[in-house]
């Protein structure tokens, strides 16, 4: 899919950020009340991923029933290009200056950068078919479950591997830009790798929110941000997760 390695550079935006620094757990005392405000604050990321997950399947499946909406985003290069970047503004407004907002702010930003990802993912409804995308979601939300379960409450720390997968994305990335430069279609061994690498950013990242979240002592404003920031990572990480399991299943279908 082309859209993939835009994708794929708004995860590393989110990884850059500077408010998602890895978190040692052994260093925290994690009393009742420290485990009382993480349960809420965790509660609020898969709330709001779930909501930002919906917004975008939503809009993905008005606009591809939508002829008009449709024709005017995949015919015409402009608008298709203006779509692109609004998704990185919003991605990098987002992640690099979230602590300078107010937490409604932040929110309505997020919600609309989901807005515009559903309309850069109708194509999906187009280039698949609906049978296929149901079971790939269902696949992908029953993983997405597992490996953030299996992230969050394991006791081997996970950041080394989330350096090597971040890095090993830096390197799926120039691989996809490369392969449309050259016009060659995508291959299934980039899918493939692609499923591994975001499994395990998955993993990863369920367990670095978690760590960060058992942090916090008391619910505030900059907590409550932070924990939207998280929900915009794990959002990534199923959206990710679920084009690369698409177009490796779509593919395996086609041939």
């Amino acid at each position: 899919m082309k859209f993939a390695h835009v994708i794929f550079f708004s995860y590393l935006c989110t990884q850059n950020c500077e408010h998602m620094e890895n978190v040692n757990e052994q260093n925290i005392v994690v009393d009742e009340s420290r485990q009382s405000v993480a349960r809420v604050l965790m509660r609020n990321v898969y709330l709001w991923m779930t909501g930002g997950l919906s917004v975008t399947a939503a809009m993905a499946w008005y606009v591809a029933n939508t002829p008009e909406l449709f024709n005017l985003i995949y015919g015409n290069r402009w608008v298709y290009w203006s779509i692109i970047i609004a998704e990185i503004v919003f991605i990098v407004g987002l992640s690099g200056n979230i602590r300078k907002m107010h937490f409604m702010t932040a929110l309505l930003l997020y919600l609309a950068y989901c807005v515009v990802n559903g309309a850069f993912f109708s194509a999906i409804f187009v280039e698949f078919d609906l049978n296929l995308i149901t079971q790939v979601f269902m696949v992908t939300a029953g993983s997405f479950v597992a490996l953030a379960v299996a992230g969050s409450f394991t006791k081997k720390d996970l950041t080394g591997m989330g350096t090597f997968l971040t890095m090993a994305l830096f390197g799926l990335i120039i691989a996809t830009v490369i392969g449309l430069v050259m016009g060659n279609p995508r291959s299934i061994w980039i899918s493939i790798i692609g499923v591994i690498i975001f499994a395990g950013l998955t993993a990863y990242d369920a367990q670095k929110i978690r760590q960060m979240m058992l942090e916090e002592d008391t619910l505030t404003d900059g907590n409550m941000k932070l924990a939207l920031l998280g929900a915009l990572t794990l959002y990534l990480d199923f959206i990710n997760l679920f084009i690369q399991l698409l177009s490796l299943l779509g593919n395996k279908n086609n041939d």
